[in-house]
């Protein structure tokens, strides 16, 4: 992984662009938005309840919590089934569950933030892959500020390991420039045991 590291420093993240694989990716994501189990959450944000601005829909063998919000387990539908297979096979790692983003328009987003939770381990290997519109994502050093931006788009898979989520911040900023809706799933292995 480390030759084509897109982090130049404490951390590692690949881009891998699997628009020429098998899976029909605008038909994945017209089914993701059609009937995934989305909905708004609330977060608590500075000690204020606040709706996310984004929907979300949470599968895996652990619960999984953040800002608040707690997703219960559930089974895995059968083409998010295919896509952690997909994941497996690119990241070298092995997940037991995925969080889903739905961005509607250009106002939803997520700010800065790392997958840090105690579940996650203290090295976790995340594959998030990105359907649909394009977006900016963009990495932030913790310490030097440094940011990287790039631009993720239909069939693009970030695979994220090492320290990178202790050293960098992440984010999916705002745009007022007209986009399409993006799906994004984010695969991760969450150890039950540790969850509070």
């Amino acid at each position: 992984m480390k030759e084509d590291n897109i982090l130049p420093y404490e951390g590692e993240a690949v881009l891998l662009d699997d628009s020429g694989s098998d899976f029909d990716w605008p038909a994945v994501t017209r089914t993701l938005i059609e009937t995934m189990p989305w909905q708004v959450e609330m977060a608590r944000i500075f000690g204020r309840e606040m709706p996310v601005p984004r929907m979300t829909a949470w599968f895996g063998d652990a619960a999984y919590a953040y800002s608040g919000v707690c997703h219960q387990p559930a089974p895995f539908p059968a083409i998010i089934q295919r896509l952690r297979e997909r994941a497996e096979v690119l990241s070298g790692a092995s997940f037991n569950s995925v969080l889903l983003n739905l961005y509607r328009h250009g106002r939803d987003s997520v700010g800065w933030h790392s997958d840090n939770e105690a579940g996650l381990g203290d090295r976790p290997t995340i594959a998030s892959l990105s359907l649909g519109g394009a977006r900016r994502f963009q990495f932030r050093h913790r310490k030097t500020k440094q940011t990287i931006t790039l631009e993720l788009r239909m069939g693009h898979w970030l695979v994220m390991a090492g320290k990178t989520q202790h050293f960098w911040l992440h984010q999916v900023p705002k745009t007022a420039a007209p986009v399409a809706a993006r799906v994004n799933l984010t695969f991760r292995y969450m150890m039950s045991s540790r969850l509070s």
